[in-house]
């Protein structure tokens, strides 16, 4: 098994928005904002090459939208989806599978893009397995008013239409192994329904892609709970189970979400779980 990190592209939101009630005097710390109160966000995705198999965890946000959807994201770098696969040797006609931890449109978006002429859409991986679960598709395709904005149809749909659609057999428990992809997925509720964070074994280490249930090393006290996520009261304890078990087992956190630190693992402290150490993705992916 090979793993490489996918670039697909950064982009800045509110900090506030991403602290929800903690105050910018503090966060601000580890997240430092712009004159804007805006803050660097990645979407850093995963690809796992295991045989014949080349598997894409989340695809960042694309590059169908509008001029003026864009302008609300502050885009910046160079990255982007297309080119970050090309870096390894890959083609988007290479991925065998998708697996999406949720499809709000900064992690799904890049799965769909305009066809030829503009008049419609199609997936951009078209040799690819699309892999969610059946709750969060049906909590994704007849969304609340809080989330409408996030699940947008022309990310998601064409998914479906393609015939490349699966489900992930889900476990009666929050955390199981997927025999379908290979690895553990730890299931979440508190950000949004059945959001699905995967546990990957790779040599004699557990990398775990975090996706929002941590979205970046700022917010690791329990409190740090993002804005964005509807049901904080639940977040909180899902993190702490989380953390602890990564700090119980020293868990390689892979950060999709944090510009400026990659990969880090935690540890127990008398103030809780905090960082232990930061590490650069090729620090760990020799």
């Amino acid at each position: 098994m090979k793993i490489y990190p996918i670039e697909a592209g950064n982009f800045k939101l509110d900090g506030g928005a991403m602290f929800g009630v903690v105050p910018k005097s503090i966060w601000n710390k580890t997240n430092p904002a712009d004159a804007n109160n805006l803050i660097d966000i990645a979407a850093r995705c995963l690809l796992i090459e295991d045989g014949n198999r080349l598997l894409l965890i989340d695809t960042g946000m694309g590059d169908k939208q509008s001029e003026k959807f864009f302008s609300y994201y502050s885009l910046w770098g160079e990255d982007n989806l297309k080119k970050s696969l090309a870096k390894y040797g890959f083609h988007p006609d290479d991925i065998t599978d998708v697996f999406m931890t949720h499809l709000h449109f900064d992690h799904c978006g890049g799965s769909i893009n305009w066809n030829s002429d503009r008049t419609g859409y199609e997936v951009a991986f078209k040799n690819a397995t699309f892999w969610t679960n059946e709750n969060h598709w049906e909590w994704a395709t007849r969304p609340n008013p809080r989330e409408k904005a996030s699940f947008l149809s022309e990310n998601i749909l064409p998914m479906q239409e393609s015939g490349q659609l699966k489900f992930v057999n889900r476990p009666d428990t929050d955390f199981g192994f997927s025999t379908e992809l290979g690895f553990d997925i730890f299931y979440v509720d508190g950000h949004t329904e059945k959001q699905m964070i995967p546990h990957i074994k790779y040599q004699d280490k557990t990398i775990v892609f975090c996706a929002d249930l941590l979205a970046t090393a700022g917010h690791l006290p329990i409190p740090y709970v993002m804005g964005y996520d509807t049901r904080p009261l639940l977040t909180m304890p899902e993190k702490t189970k989380f953390l602890n078990a990564a700090a119980d087992n020293n868990y390689y956190l892979w950060l999709e979400h944090d510009a400026h630190n990659q990969i880090i693992t935690v540890e127990h402290t008398e103030k809780g779980v905090r960082l232990k150490e930061v590490f650069r993705c090729e620090d760990i992916l020799i």
